[in-house]
């Protein structure tokens, strides 16, 4: 499933003000001694039916089943299957992610006025088809306006945090512009390493195996080939040299450094680093931060 960030609602926290209260003196020729102010010490808030906390916010158990309903309905339209506790696990997940980088962005000073979020409601409301259109949507996914509205604030928050981590990588990396040839059996591969170790020039085999692209993969960072036996085996390439038989799902490689150094990244290697900084960002994140899971 691809990297996304769903936008959810969250129970606002009731903020309780202690009320001071002062016994009145009366004045006469001896001073009468006055009562010390008393502040009553307020009530400990009811925590709401949660299935976790994030730094000390709630996870509240209705935003969880409305978007764990949200998410099951997503993946029947896609045709996937998954069971209860995927999609479970999936939503959680999900829903920390978000407030970690929600919270993170208040950190950052990240400030959504109350004219801004009015703006995007107004926003949303049109590209919806209006406000009975949208009514229906919150009434079906469990929202009312207010805590609707507490989601809608907490998305545009996480939204501009992915966006500020993502901004600071780099569009320039140590890349190694690789060729392979590929097959679909091992045996194959097998027999094509030993006309290599033979004599045989790695670029003419890997145009044989694929006419069309000769095996050509271009520059690729750390991680890309999403593999980790084939990213191992690439950057412990010296340019030149081409790797043993390299087992993958997607086949049987063997594969040659070409050439090697800083490089711009290509559009979608760019997305593929981009997609590791937030994950690396999430889990040092989550690392520091108490989560709480609620049995």
């Amino acid at each position: 499933m691809s990297p996304k960030i769903r936008f959810l609602t969250r129970l606002i926290l009731l903020l309780i003000l202690g009320i001071s209260a002062c016994a009145p003196s009366t004045p006469t020729g001896t001073p009468t001694p006055q009562l010390p102010t008393v502040t009553p010490v307020p009530p400990t808030a009811t925590p709401p039916p949660s299935v976790a906390t994030v730094d000390g916010e709630y996870i509240t158990s209705a935003e969880f089943q409305a978007e764990l309903a949200r998410y099951k309905s997503a993946q029947a339209a896609l045709g996937i299957t998954v069971t209860d506790e995927e999609a479970s696990k999936a939503v959680l997940e999900d829903l920390i992610t978000q407030f970690l980088l929600a919270q993170a962005a208040r950190d950052a000073n990240f400030n959504l006025t109350e004219s801004d979020l009015t703006s995007r409601l107004t926003a949303l409301t049109e590209s919806v088809g209006g406000a009975d259109a949208l009514s229906a949507w919150q009434s079906t996914h469990g929202y009312d306006d207010a805590s609707f509205r507490i989601a809608l604030k907490r998305s545009a928050e996480a939204a501009w945090m992915r966006d500020k981590i993502i901004a600071d990588v780099p569009t320039t990396a140590d890349q190694i512009h690789v060729r392979q040839i590929l097959t679909y059996n091992e045996a194959d591969a097998r027999a094509a390493l030993e006309q290599l170790q033979a004599g045989a020039d790695f670029d003419e085999m890997a145009a044989l195996y694929d006419p069309l692209t000769f095996g050509e993969l271009g520059w690729v960072p750390t991680g890309y080939l999403l593999d980790a036996k084939a990213d191992e085996a690439v950057f412990a390439l010296q340019v030149g040299a081409y790797s043993e038989v390299i087992a993958t799902d997607a086949g049987f490689h063997i594969f040659k450094a070409v050439e090697r150094g800083n490089h711009a990244l290509t559009p979608d290697a760019l997305l593929t680093v981009q997609g590791f900084a937030l994950k690396n960002w999430v889990a040092e994140q989550r690392a520091k931060s108490e989560i709480v899971l609620v049995p």
